[in-house]
């Protein structure tokens, strides 16, 4: 199962390298790594995806807490979140498909950033499970380059679970 972790930490060089020197000690791997400034100065969220079961995880996590600049440690994974990721994908489009390359980007509420000759270029904001939509259904027309900036979320304080409306709507269908 993926975990997504929220970690608060100070603001100091070489944080970020001893967090992955302790995953790759440990032979895990992060699928998903952000880091920015948080809500109070001088602090970084670092939001992470990382492979593993609740034993794996919450070893991981008393882990993290021994290095020095590790403030908070969140595994937010079953938490109702507000989650988002960017991308950016480069398309091939040909006078007779750039129409329907517009129209699909519509759909997905993506944005035309960049019109070449034979390309576009589409940045796309939403949850992880839209960015694998998307890529799916542009595959067709041949994509030249992906960059995505991994997964962050922030905890609802509303507490509201969009993934448990999602379900109880679906099975009404």
């Amino acid at each position: 199962m993926k975990h997504t972790l929220s970690v608060l930490v100070e603001d100091e060089a070489g944080v970020l390298t001893r967090i992955a020197g302790l995953f790759a000690r440990r032979g895990f791997n992060i699928e998903s790594l952000a880091v920015g400034p948080a809500e109070q100065n001088g602090i970084s969220r670092i939001t992470m995806v990382v492979p593993g079961d609740d034993r794996v995880i919450e070893q991981l996590t008393k882990q993290l807490y021994k290095l020095v600049n590790v403030l908070k440690v969140q595994d937010i994974t079953e938490t109702p979140c507000v989650e988002r990721e960017l991308m950016l994908l480069k398309v091939n489009a040909t006078s007779s498909t750039r129409s329907e390359i517009v129209e699909l980007a519509q759909i997905f509420r993506a944005r035309v950033v960049d019109v070449a000759e034979d390309s576009l270029t589409l940045e796309v904001v939403g949850d992880p499970g839209k960015m694998v939509a998307i890529v799916q259904v542009l595959q067709k027309f041949g994509l030249r380059e992906v960059a995505r900036t991994g997964k962050i979320a922030l905890t609802r304080e509303s507490g509201v679970n969009t993934e448990l409306l999602k379900s109880l709507e679906a099975a009404k269908v």
